[in-house]
């Protein structure tokens, strides 16, 4: 399949490595790098039956992005196949999805019933992706306005200021690449 990422990826992010120079801070979780601000809130989230790390949430302004990186080829790109398998998740479990055209290309706003206090509710989030060299970057898109513009394209930035380190470890395509949590130095 072929890879889907705006044609300003390497110039506007989310980067590769390999494409920031080491001046730039970066929050380094492995495989996943964050340019610090002042108003992120950054939470490692944890996979119960492993411990491993498998994603990392920045919450801004009580709006969410969660961000994951995978093995890709140099070739193909799986965000694609991606959004289908989304698109048939969230149908089996009642959920509603949408394609469309955002910031980075095509995306999905997901509507999901959740239950709060009691009530069932539908709660909105939109799962974008780009392909890069030899990974793919998810993220995953929640908050109370995130209908607001204004709340989308900030996420949409911090999504972009992200920079991808696929390392050397041959992995097949699809497989999530491995987190740490950033070393401080005392």
């Amino acid at each position: 399949m072929e890879k889907i990422a705006p044609s300003n990826r390497a110039e506007l992010g989310p980067y590769d490595v390999s494409e920031v120079g080491v001046l730039v801070p970066y929050l380094d979780f492995g495989s996943i790098r964050i340019a610090p601000k002042q108003d992120l809130q950054i939470r490692a989230d944890i996979e119960e039956s492993t411990k491993r790390m498998i994603a990392l949430t920045i919450e801004r302004s009580g709006h969410r992005i969660q961000l994951q990186a995978f093995a890709s080829s140099k070739a193909a790109g799986i965000w694609g196949d991606t959004m289908a398998a989304i698109e048939s998740g969230i149908s089996a479990q009642g959920g509603n999805c949408e394609r469309l055209e955002g910031l980075l290309g095509p995306e999905l706003r997901a509507q999901v019933t959740v239950e709060e206090k009691g009530k069932k509710i539908f709660r909105e989030s939109r799962f974008i992706g780009v392909d890069g060299p030899r990974w793919f970057l998810r993220g995953v898109l929640s908050g109370p306005e995130l209908y607001l513009q204004s709340n989308y394209e900030a996420l949409i930035e911090i999504f972009r200021a992200t920079a991808v380190n696929r390392g050397n470890i041959a992995m097949p395509p699809g497989e999530l690449l491995p987190l740490t949590l950033p070393s401080v130095d005392v």
